[in-house]
Formats: C-alpha cells, sequence, structure tokens
C-alpha cells in the first residue's frame, strides 16, 4: 500500500499527519483485521488442550447427519 501522507509541523517538529481519507479507511480497516487475528490466536491458544469434536460427530449429534 503506498501511502500519500502530509507532515503537519508545530514549531519545527513533526505533528500531525494528513492521510487522503481512502488511505486512512484502508489503514483502519487493516488494522482491524490484525486485531481480529490477533483475538483468533489468543482463542486457539486458550483452547489448545480443549477436547475436540469431529464434525460428522457434532452432526450425528445434533441429528444433521447427511443421508446418502
Amino acid at each position: 500500500m503506498e501511502l500519500h501522507p502530509q507532515i503537519l509541523q508545530k514549531n519545527g517538529k513533526n505533528e500531525f499527519v494528513v492521510l487522503p481519507y481512502e488511505e486512512f479507511e484502508a489503514l483502519r480497516e487493516l488494522a482491524e483485521d490484525y486485531e481480529d487475528l490477533y483475538d483468533l490466536c489468543e482463542a486457539k491458544a486458550q483452547e489448545q488442550n480443549a477436547p475436540t469434536l469431529l464434525l460428522a460427530e457434532a452432526r450425528e449429534q445434533l441429528g444433521l447427519a447427511l443421508h446418502k
């Protein structure tokens, strides 16, 4: 992603960055995606030793077994 920032200075020091709105939105979506990925990794780590169930077993227990 190519960014086109404008740097605003105050007293000779960089103070603010202005981006085109589309670039801001793209960065925000990217940050939200990374946050979702982080949350998923955290949840997987917490549940790594949890008992598992095969999809076929879950369907059978729920009465959703596929008929051939």
